[in-house]
């Protein structure tokens, strides 16, 4: 993996209403950077976060088995329940607070529906499930498959901001998922009107806000869907002005161009 670290201080404010659309029957997904047919080629990553789109999927549907392979994929559900089943054996229903990461490496199949009355025997429900799914690349191609998931609700009730998966050994004490990069990290954070957490600093962050609203110090309002594409800097506080959610991924290295 070519990695690269930059020098000059960017922050690189994008809005919800800027990004691609795939809209669908049964899907709604919005892409921070370019996926599937939507190509630009001034925008393909940032540091090493390759994918981040905020899908939702209305019930009893969602998608069918597909290949991955050499990626680093976390599924982040803000809002009722996915299935996740895979070709290595793996299968349970992710919900919120439940943070999950497949590995793709040498080659996996996989499907992810609304659907989860049909594993738990349950009643069928009409709610779309909203979740954010994040692609990064791994240390190195050709690993073996993986799949993990940890429950951290009650890391985040605590407050501030929780590692939610990393591959960096600063944070092997902590709860939470791997990922097999030793550069990157993904902490998150609920927060109510007037709390606030401190970004990390480091050569690449991204922001997202999935839900609710929070001004981010020297930058102003951030509105459900913006995201914030920081440059050799850090340590910004985010605020919420209501309930809000966001998602941060801490990188120490990127991709070459």
């Amino acid at each position: 993996m070519a990695v690269t670290s930059p020098t000059q201080p960017v922050i690189d404010i994008r809005r919800a209403d800027d990004r691609a659309r795939t809209e669908i029957e049964w899907l709604d997904s919005k892409h921070s950077f370019s996926f599937g047919h939507h190509y630009d080629p001034s925008n393909t990553h940032h540091g090493l976060l390759l994918v981040n789109n905020d899908d939702r999927v209305a019930p009893g549907l969602g998608f069918d088995t597909h290949p991955h392979r050499d990626m680093e994929i976390v599924t982040w559900v803000m809002r009722g329940s996915l299935v996740h089943q895979d070709s290595t054996g793996n299968s349970g229903v992710i919900y919120p607070g439940l943070a999950q990461r497949m590995s793709a490496g040498t080659g996996i199949m996989h499907s992810e529906k609304n659907d989860s009355w049909r594993l738990t025997g349950g009643e069928s429900h009409g709610e779309p499930v909203h979740f954010v799914q994040m692609w990064v690349v791994p240390d190195e191609s050709g690993i073996a498959p993986g799949y993990q998931q940890l429950e951290i609700d009650d890391e985040l009730l605590k407050g501030g901001l929780v590692t939610i998966a990393s591959g960096m050994d600063a944070h092997r004490n902590e709860t939470a998922i791997g990922i097999a990069n030793r550069y990157a990290a993904l902490h998150g954070a609920r927060l109510q009107p007037g709390q606030s957490v401190q970004l990390p600093e480091a050569p690449y962050l991204h922001l997202f806000v999935p839900r609710g609203e929070v001004t981010l110090e020297g930058a102003g309002t951030l509105h459900e869907g913006d995201a914030v594409r920081f440059t050799a800097t850090g340590g910004q506080r985010v605020t919420a002005v209501e309930p809000a959610e966001i998602l941060v991924w801490e990188m120490h290295a990127g991709l070459a161009a």
